[in-house]
């Protein structure tokens, strides 16, 4: 966890110590390519390089590294290749009919990434048939909102959080039928680390994360004490990953809306997200 997209909500920049933590991690990445003959490689920015003025400064880095050139992409993309990557392992062909067969889930799917400075919806069966990325983010909403605040937030705080985020989700259903969607899926850390939660697990353990089913009322009560929880207290939970710790609460909100708001009884959680979407797009024949 980067954060790459630290500060630029209030700023519209790349921070220089977010750039370099992230040129750090890439460093990581391009020793692996190189250790395994890596034939493909593709880097793909999404919100916070769309949002940067300087977003010049990450492509430079990013074709030092890797000596390819990023792709800043749209929130469409975005949301597609997160869709391709959350339902590629829901969703079977059956030999008889060559149909799909569900493993557990009724399409039309709803996926929704919550991620540093967005969301992006999709709705679906097999392939995305609308989609829309609006800027409700764990980072921007934590920037713009909760910096600074004290455990529990001052009256007022919350409130005007849920109002920037249902007014999101008000967006969303204008241009996405949410209402068509059967089953709700939830990817990316803030819905890993709520179900990593609600699963009581005594760490963070993928296999036992990847398609649990978390009812609403319980993410309901765990966003609640999350937004209540001292910094201390949320980085003493098993589950949490030291990057995520302040940003938690309203990444765990984001999640309570779009239950609430939409009439889910519960999220289905993926482990496969946007990376694997991106695998897949490199894989496919051309």
């Amino acid at each position: 966890i980067v954060r790459l997209g630290q500060g630029v909500d209030r700023t519209g920049r790349l921070a220089p110590e977010a750039l370099e933590r992230t040129f750090t991690a890439m460093r990581g990445y391009a020793e692996l390519i190189e250790r395994h003959g890596v034939r493909a490689v593709r880097v793909v920015a999404t919100s916070a390089t769309r949002d940067a003025a300087n977003r010049e400064d990450f492509a430079a880095g990013v074709r030092e590294i890797f000596g390819v050139e990023p792709e800043v992409i749209t929130g469409a993309e975005e949301a597609e290749l997160s869709f391709t990557g959350a339902t590629h392992d829901l969703v079977r062909l059956s030999p008889e009919t060559g149909l799909p067969t569900p493993e557990g889930t009724r399409p039309p799917y709803l996926v929704f990434d919550i991620g540093g400075g967005s969301t992006e919806f999709v709705i679906g069966s097999t392939h995305v048939e609308a989609a829309l990325s609006v800027d409700i983010g764990c980072v921007r909403l934590t920037e713009r909102h909760l910096r600074g605040a004290v455990a529990p937030p001052p009256p007022g705080v919350v409130e005007a959080m849920t109002a920037d985020i249902d007014d999101a989700l008000d967006r969303v259903a204008e241009k996405v039928p949410v209402e068509r969607a059967l089953t709700l899926v939830g990817l990316a850390g803030s819905v890993t680390t709520v179900a990593g939660m609600a699963l009581d697990l005594p760490g963070y353990d993928p296999h036992k994360i990847h398609h649990s089913r978390i009812p609403a009322d319980r993410v309901h009560d765990i966003s609640r004490r999350l937004l209540e929880m001292t910094h201390d207290e949320r980085a003493a939970i098993p589950v949490m990953h030291p990057g995520r710790v302040d940003v938690i609460g309203a990444g765990a909100l984001i999640l309570d809306r779009i239950l609430r708001r939409y009439g889910f009884a519960e999220v289905v959680v993926s482990e496969r997200d946007i990376l694997d979407g991106i695998a897949w797009s490199v894989a496919k024949p051309s």
